[in-house]
């Protein structure tokens, strides 16, 4: 937006769902978008504003005359254009989905059959098992979440899925910390991570919970000097597929040499589950991973552990991804998850009780509102 004489320019930058906060390199970067995008001497005043698509919630971004955001840039933006410019490094993710050199990227590791699929007559695609719970649960759902449309905080955020998230963001925080030291039971009465907002009775109970993981700590087995991979983006070419496979562990660590996929599960109930694999599908996923060898480094001895953790204690499982009966079990669970999303072509709602609890359901004129069940952690 400009005014009519030139002299104000304004850049609004939408968001989803909720604002976010902006690192200096990005403030720098639109601010000199405005200021230097369409070269005007008359122009004096430039600012940038986020909004949220959701509730049309604003925050400002940078505010200033034209030359403050040149400064600007200079101070924060130049350096962070020149070293991704310079930069050799590279990072698979969901970037590799289009990217035309993804065949011959040294750093996208290549399998055959990792999904269990031999079909390469679809579109290329990406696939993550939040891709293939979405889909089980409704096909529109994925098809909705995959057009970036703005969620419903309500769901994305209720009280036990953000407290999940709090507990993670704690943990990963404190496991990277230098140097690397084992987790203890002293939790500071302020442990929730800035951005999170949790209710008293959701903060008491998610302090219980990480004294809890202090008993199952990974850097309690991980070898001292060994590489430690925290919640780290997994990107595998599954070429009989054509397709791009993503998986965030929460923690990778080596013990004995070997890789250990270590996911953490926060609820609010005791009750426990049998069949954690069909509970928890990025188990399955990570079983197959691990047994195939697509890590790398020697992994005859690596495992997937599942750390649950719960008001009465922590229970830690332990998968091991060469045992025939496991490694079935999985396979299994991954040709429910990924068979019907890989044949869908039509992406139809399917409106039942989990209405209530879709966070892409405003967008859809089928939804049935119902009553949410109760909410399990992440």
């Amino acid at each position: 937006m400009e005014s009519v004489d030139g002299r104000r320019r304004e850049l609004r930058l939408p968001t989803a769902n909720r604002l976010r906060s902006r690192s200096d390199a990005e403030r720098a970067i639109a601010a000199l978008v405005v200021a230097e995008g369409d070269p005007d001497p008359r122009l004096e005043g430039v600012r940038v504003v986020q909004f949220a698509l959701s509730d049309g919630s604003t925050a400002p971004v940078f505010e200033g005359t034209r030359d403050e955001a040149l400064a600007l840039y200079r101070k924060d933006g130049a350096p962070a254009v020149r070293a991704l410019l310079d930069s050799k490094e590279y990072r698979p993710g969901t970037a590799c989905t289009s990217c035309a050199i993804a065949p011959a990227c040294p750093a996208l590791p290549k399998t055959a059959g990792l999904l269990g699929l031999a079909d390469r007559s679809r579109p290329r695609r990406s696939w993550s098992s939040t891709t293939g719970r979405g889909h089980r649960s409704c096909p529109a759902r994925g098809y909705l979440r995959g057009l970036r449309l703005p969620t419903e905080d309500a769901v994305e955020r209720g009280t036990a899925v953000e407290r999940g998230r709090a507990v993670h963001a704690f943990l990963a925080e404190r496991h990277d910390r230098q140097p690397r030291t084992p987790c203890t039971p002293e939790i500071p009465a302020e442990w929730v991570p800035e951005g999170y907002r949790l209710p008293d009775d959701q903060r008491r109970l998610g302090a219980n919970l990480l004294r809890h993981h202090a008993e199952v700590c990974p850097l309690r087995t991980a070898e001292p000097q060994s590489e430690i991979r925290i919640e780290p983006r997994l990107a595998f070419d599954d070429v009989a597929a054509d397709l791009l496979v993503l998986a965030d562990p929460d923690v990778l660590y080596q013990d004995a040499g070997s890789w250990v996929w270590r996911e953490t599960k926060t609820s609010a109930s005791d009750r426990p589950r049998r069949d954690v694999l069909a509970a928890y599908p990025q188990l399955a996923l990570a079983v197959k991973i691990v047994g195939s060898g697509a890590l790398s480094g020697p992994q005859a001895r690596g495992r997937v552990e599942l750390e649950l953790l719960r008001p009465g204690g922590a229970d830690l499982r332990t998968l091991d991804p060469f045992a025939p009966a496991i490694r079935a079990a999985a396979e299994a669970v991954l040709r429910e998850q990924v068979s019907g999303w890989h044949e869908e072509t039509l992406f139809e709602a399917v409106p039942g009780p989990e209405c209530a609890g879709c966070e892409v359901a405003r967008w859809c004129s089928v939804r049935q509102p119902q009553q949410a069940g109760p909410e399990e952690g992440s």
